[in-house]
């Protein structure tokens, strides 16, 4: 890797560290800078603006963990109801990226930012509906492949899936304790064994 590009890729690592910690508004620039080490005229060479550095944070650094983490295991999913369950039981307590007590950076970059830039949105917005739609085309071949009742909405199941996940990581993060998370996952088991 060339120097300009690991130093790049640096400044959106630690970047990321802080702003997961401590939220992205109340980061600034200078203590980015401080704990990278990197001079400003170095950070200002590699970003225009702090928006550029957070939607390449999104884009290089929390996709391709979200993709690997929250997608990919729902791809040619034979078994949407286990898989489902598995998916959620290791993002809340087997993910060494996501730590109990600062939440889904997915979730608070989308808290946080949505609002106010449209940039942020959009990079967002195509994180989520990627998600929403693995989700959905798993529970849908669940359905077409009897392992889940015909009756079943596979967008509005999604949803539901999705916005569990979102809420219960945040009671985690008010109660900086994984045992939300448990009884979480007993009824998020109920509720998939009714799709059956």
């Amino acid at each position: 890797m060339k120097k300009a590009s690991k130093t790049r890729l640096t400044i959106l690592e630690k970047a990321f560290d802080i702003i997961y910690k401590k939220g992205y508004q109340t980061t600034s620039i200078d203590e980015i800078i401080a704990t990278t080490k990197v001079t400003k005229g170095a950070f200002y060479y590699h970003f225009k603006t702090k928006d550029e550095m957070g939607v390449a944070i999104i884009n290089e650094i929390v996709k391709p963990t979200i993709q690997k983490a929250f997608i990919v295991p729902m791809q040619n999913s034979k078994n949407p109801v286990e898989d489902i369950y598995t998916m959620t039981k290791g993002l809340l307590l087997e993910n060494p990226f996501l730590k109990i007590e600062y939440g889904c950076p997915t979730g608070n970059f989308v808290q946080e930012m949505t609002p106010w830039n449209i940039e942020f949105s959009k990079v967002l917005n195509q994180l989520v509906t990627e998600w929403q739609l693995a989700l959905e085309k798993s529970i849908q071949n669940g359905i077409d492949t009897k392992v889940i009742r015909h009756n079943v909405n596979a967008k509005r199941t999604a949803h539901f899936v999705m916005s569990g996940y979102w809420g219960i990581r945040h009671f985690g993060k008010v109660y900086n304790s994984p045992d939300c998370y448990h009884s979480y996952l007993e009824e998020l088991k109920l509720y998939l064994n009714n799709l059956k």
